[in-house]
């Protein structure tokens, strides 16, 4: 397993999020903020990335209530390595 960590602005955060999602190789999403831990979005492995999106929906909606209130904030990505 990997880590990734992408700074961002926080109007680019919602976007970035759901880019990752599809991806589909995300095991673990958190949304960093000065050094805490905001939100932490654990994803299914084996989930299908509409019914992901399905799930994430409410998720994200919150999440871009945050992000009007910030101005920056850190992405940290797990990804599953493929073997």
């Amino acid at each position: 397993m990997s880590t990734e960590k992408y700074t961002i602005s926080g109007s680019q955060l919602v976007d970035k999020i759901k880019q990752l999602i599809h991806e589909g190789n995300i095991r673990r999403v958190r949304v960093l903020h000065d050094g805490r831990t905001v939100l932490e979005i654990p994803l299914t492995f084996g989930a299908s990335a509409a019914a992901i999106t399905i799930m994430t929906a409410p998720i994200l909606a919150a999440l871009g209530a945050f992000a009007a209130l910030v101005t920056e904030c850190t992405i940290e990505v797990e990804k599953i390595d493929p073997k």
